[in-house]
């Protein structure tokens, strides 16, 4: 199997390392713009090619797969491409900035018969998996309520670098640089963590953000920081619960922590996630008389980079798809419109 790196940022090392380790993948070649920066990903990764553009590894075309770890805003152009040149392709989520352009790649793949991925990454998350699985197996009961929050602290502290003078990090801030701020970057993760682990997808939103005042006139350079910061929303599940769902990169003290409480007529289940640990705690059965918690041991799961390659060999689809991610994409957008009009909308 031979995968093809498309986007050589902070990102792209992450799926280099993981590709790499799976046993008969193979790192076929990397592309970027940057010639100097594509120059240096392939030696760091022993690639064996380096390429300008897209275009110009599609031509040479010695490869099975692509990865696609651009910015947002080119994923759409970029999986449309592969996809026409009949490549699997395995997508940084969001899948699109928006339902349509989402819905068309959706649509292409599963037309052509390719294998789509989105690497929502937190499905790596092993308590999130067997928190799911005692949701579905009808041990809290039917679902009445949830709550779920994702919280980030890069704009009040330097533990990632900092976002005043780095690219990587300003272009998420900046709304024509191709970003949907925290409602698109990381709202869809914790959309996911969500709606995975509480067993049903949303059915209705409310959704309001917020933009903070962060430099003087919120433009720095070329970018123009206009992008959300925070939002907060309520949200039903097709199941029924309601819930609350928050982020921000506001949350000084949390470098990168999700967290999910499902809420059922017979039990309870909470997981938390943070950058150096993952737990998961139970309040079930007779527990629930006396508000006792106890820890949940869990074994690893498989990650998405090697359910993709399981996918591409077996060709046979897994999740979650780029219609699981279209899905997704359109509560965002919901969200969106009921911040804008100031009223709930169903999804």
């Amino acid at each position: 199997m031979r995968i093809l790196i498309l986007g050589t940022g902070g990102m792209a090392n992450t799926h280099a390392k993981n590709f790499a380790s799976i046993e008969g993948v193979t790192l076929a070649g990397g592309v970027d713009v940057d010639p100097s920066r594509v120059e240096a990903f392939c030696a760091a990764h022993n690639i064996e090619r380096g390429f300008g553009s897209l275009d110009a590894a599609l031509g040479w075309g010695q490869f099975d797969a692509v990865a696609n770890v651009t910015p947002d805003s080119v994923h759409y152009p970029t999986t449309m491409a592969a996809l026409a040149a009949g490549k699997h392709v395995f997508c940084e989520k969001p899948l699109a900035t928006d339902h349509a352009r989402a819905m068309e790649m959706t649509e292409t793949a599963e037309r052509l018969g390719l294998v789509n991925m989105v690497n929502l990454t937190y499905r790596n998350v092993a308590q999130l998996q067997k928190a799911r699985e005692i949701v579905q197996s009808g041990q809290v009961g039917t679902v009445k309520h949830f709550e779920a929050s994702y919280l980030q602290s890069w704009l009040v502290s330097r533990a990632w670098g900092d976002w005043r003078t780095e690219s990587q990090w300003l272009w998420r801030l900046s709304k024509k640089h191709g970003s949907n701020g925290v409602l698109g970057d990381i709202g869809v993760h914790i959309l996911d963590f969500a709606a995975y682990g509480a067993g049903s997808d949303f059915s209705k939103v409310f959704c309001r953000l917020e933009t903070f005042d962060k430099a003087p006139g919120n433009k720095i350079g070329e970018y123009d920081l206009d992008a959300n910061d925070s939002f907060a929303m309520t949200a039903q599940l097709e199941n029924g619960a309601l819930g609350v769902v928050h982020a921000s990169r506001w949350a000084t003290g949390h470098f990168n922590e999700l967290r999910l409480r499902v809420y059922g007529e017979l039990g309870s289940i909470e997981v938390q996630h943070r950058h150096d640990w993952s737990r998961l705690y139970t309040c079930l059965g007779q527990d629930a008389e006396t508000g006792t918690w106890t820890e949940v041991e869990v074994d690893p799961v498989p990650t998405n980079y090697e359910r993709f390659i399981d996918a591409c060999r077996q060709g046979q689809n897994l999740e979650p798809s780029f219609r699981h991610a279209t899905n997704i994409q359109k509560v965002l957008d919901m969200a969106t419109v009921t911040d804008r009009e100031r009223a709930e909308h169903a999804v």
